[in-house]
């Protein structure tokens, strides 16, 4: 669980680095993040795909950072960022709706109810309501979230190859379906200064590689609806560093909200405590009799001698 919290802790201080130091066409800096984070796991895992994983790795990549990152860029041009960030944190359920449908993974009901405050408190932290709602980029929204929700629970049904590997992949080619749009869209790539390099080797590395690596980690051993939840750490983390960093004001509404998301984080783990905790208990019984029994064959051998 803590692996998994890497990521959207690791997504949601991008957005200081993006607004601070990191060039305005965010196409291109999608290409940028996704090419050399796959080249890098590339070469950590030194396997190529094979057999089907051809054109699986296309539709995840789509569905996952190359078409995701586009559908992201499209909200972010027609919405406020509260109202973006607050459609975007209905990913939880919709991770879920996606794991019944494709993985046959049933939601509990203290997760269905810590994604609503999810929503609820995501709404109050950002959701300022000053502006109309374009509904064309509310249904932008609602297509990312399928696509990242789908593309997550794909991942986790084909999860049968080395986890680097496939991470790689799914970057590589999710960078090489945006690529073209970039060119046609915003030109020539942009002129890196030394502070955006820097900030781009953060994000490709910390925020891409390793984050996407810990993402799909925690879908192969979690519940879907537990890593959804888990994902709302990503605009707790865009506040507080907000905050603390950029010295950005934080009112009592957006603390308020920030507790009503860590309080739904941390319903929808109670009863996934509970049952980690008899699994364990369970596997402690198991080896002590283990132990037992040959004991009571010993026992018995003397017995008869």
């Amino acid at each position: 669980m803590l692996l998994t919290a890497i990521a959207p802790v690791a997504w949601g201080s991008t957005y200081v680095v993006t607004r601070a130091v990191l060039p305005a066409e965010p196409l291109w800096g999608a290409v940028i993040r996704a090419l050399p984070a796959g080249v890098i796991l590339l070469l950590l895992s030194r396997q190529r795909p094979h057999g089907a994983w051809w054109w699986r790795s296309a539709l995840l990549g789509m569905l996952n950072t190359g078409g995701f990152f586009a559908l992201v860029y499209a909200v972010a041009q027609r919405l406020p960022s509260g109202v973006a960030a607050t459609v975007m944190a209905a990913s939880p359920l919709v991770m879920m709706a996606a794991a019944r449908v494709l993985l046959g993974q049933r939601p509990r009901i203290l997760a269905l109810a810590g994604g609503v405050a999810g929503i609820a408190g995501v709404a109050l932290m950002l959701f300022g309501g000053d502006r109309p709602v374009d509904p064309i980029g509310i249904a932008l929204a609602v297509l990312a979230l399928a696509s990242s929700a789908v593309g997550y629970a794909l991942a986790t049904r084909w999860g049968t190859v080395d986890l680097v590997a496939s991470t790689a992949w799914q970057l590589l080619a999710g960078g090489l379906l945006v690529l073209p749009v970039a060119l046609v869209v915003e030109g020539a790539p942009p002129a890196l200064d030394g502070p955006a390099i820097a900030g781009f080797a953060y994000v490709t590395i910390v925020a891409t590689a390793v984050a996407f690596v810990a993402w799909f980690a925690g879908l192969r051993h979690l519940p879907a609806g537990t890593v959804g939840l888990i994902g709302l750490l990503n605009p707790v983390t865009g506040v507080v560093i907000g905050a603390l960093v950029a010295g950005e004001a934080l009112s009592g509404r957006q603390l308020a909200g920030l507790v009503i998301v860590l309080a739904g984080i941390a319903l929808g783990q109670v009863r996934r405590r509970r049952k980690d905790q008899l699994s364990s208990d369970s596997r402690k019984l198991r080896v002590g009799a283990k132990k037992v029994e040959p004991v009571a064959a010993v026992e018995k051998s003397r017995m008869r001698s």
